[in-house]
């Protein structure tokens, strides 16, 4: 076994990862044929060309193309089973996994319907690969509060499987203060808190996310590099940060895989995390990020194990499980570094 064939077999668990952005591109040709939508695309190499981001701005219109393609309820059941493949293929073992319900149903799908689908996906996918999942829902901040509301709403009437609540969207034009009611709420009612911040906004973005949302976890963060202050917080208060490389790369948050402050964070003893953020639509799976931060920014192999050791002790699984999969992870290491050796 070589050192990269060891770094595919860790095990590993995912945090940060969009549903509707771990759609297959030949999946995505499968949804518009099963619609009757007239597709723009003729091939699974039309579709990838598609994926190409000239910044931030243009990624989020180009998911908003891709999340209008969804016309039925039951399509989520595939993307959702293919996503926990893709993931299981990985030796990924837990998945918190990401829907941003009130894009659907804006477009006229019903919560519930789509929340049963996922997760005859999560079910299937678990008989199939024994691989864990549980959700959570974007609230999506262009749509405002008062629409973040309403879907909290939806939780309580229907909460299956649902952990945590996040804001993605459009993060340099709508911050995360207007949100506070919301989180407080949700709080309340028992969900797990995350927010998007520092991914296309400045260190202020991620102050507020903690100071008014009381965010357990940051999605993104990197602008935390910019704020001392801000990494040391981070690092008392054990916040842990879902870090997304290839995701920073691929919309010009970042201008090559050595520059991403993933690294930086870690040395300094933020709990980082390492994601696909939208795996289908930036090419990449979760060996890619472990091996690219071996081969980029030197990770060792102990450390990113790590930083499975991260995501796991920051997930939102109950404390008997997370226990539970501790031990598993840490006899399967080190039997995994015994054949190594």
């Amino acid at each position: 076994m070589d050192v990269e064939a060891l770094i595919r077999a860790l095990p590993k668990v995912e945090q940060h990862i969009h549903i509707v952005g771990s759609t297959r591109a030949e999946t995505l040709l499968w949804i518009l044929e099963e619609g009757g939508s007239k597709s723009p695309f003729e091939t699974v190499e039309d579709v990838r060309r598609f994926f190409q981001y000239r910044d931030f701005p243009h990624f989020i219109n180009v998911y908003m193309k891709v999340f209008r393609c969804i016309t039925r309820e039951s399509q989520f059941e595939r993307i959702t089973y293919e996503m926990l493949e893709d993931d299981a293929r990985c030796n990924v073992r837990y998945v918190e996994a990401s829907f941003s319900a009130p894009d659907h149903v804006r477009e006229g799908l019903d919560y519930g319907l789509m929340l049963d689908a996922i997760n005859r996906g999560v079910s299937h996918a678990h008989r199939d690969f024994g691989i864990q999942c549980n959700l959570r829902v974007d609230l999506v901040r262009n749509y405002g509060p008062n629409v973040g509301m309403q879907v909290l709403d939806w939780i309580e009437n229907k909460s299956d499987n649902i952990v945590s609540i996040d804001i993605g969207g459009s993060e340099e034009k709508f911050p995360p203060k207007p949100f506070a009611p919301v989180y407080q709420k949700a709080k309340e009612v028992g969900l797990h808190l995350v927010a998007h911040a520092g991914e296309a906004a400045g260190p202020e973005s991620i102050w507020d996310a903690i100071n008014y949302l009381n965010v357990e976890r940051i999605g993104h963060g990197v602008t935390a590099r910019q704020d001392p202050k801000l990494i040391a917080y981070l690092r008392k208060r054990d916040i842990a940060v879902e870090m997304c490389p290839t995701s920073n790369l691929r919309t010009g948050v970042i201008t090559s895989l050595q520059n991403h402050p993933i690294k930086t964070f870690f040395d300094k003893g933020v709990k980082v995390t390492v994601n696909t953020d939208d795996p289908s639509m930036f090419n990449t799976d979760m060996n890619n990020e472990y091996l690219q931060l071996h081969q980029q920014l030197n990770f060792t192999v102990s450390e990113l194990f790590e930083l499975t050791l991260n995501a796991l002790d920051s997930s939102f699984l109950p404390e008997t499980q997370k226990l539970q999969m501790h031990e598993s992870f840490m006899k399967e290491y080190r039997r995994l570094i015994d054949d190594f050796s």
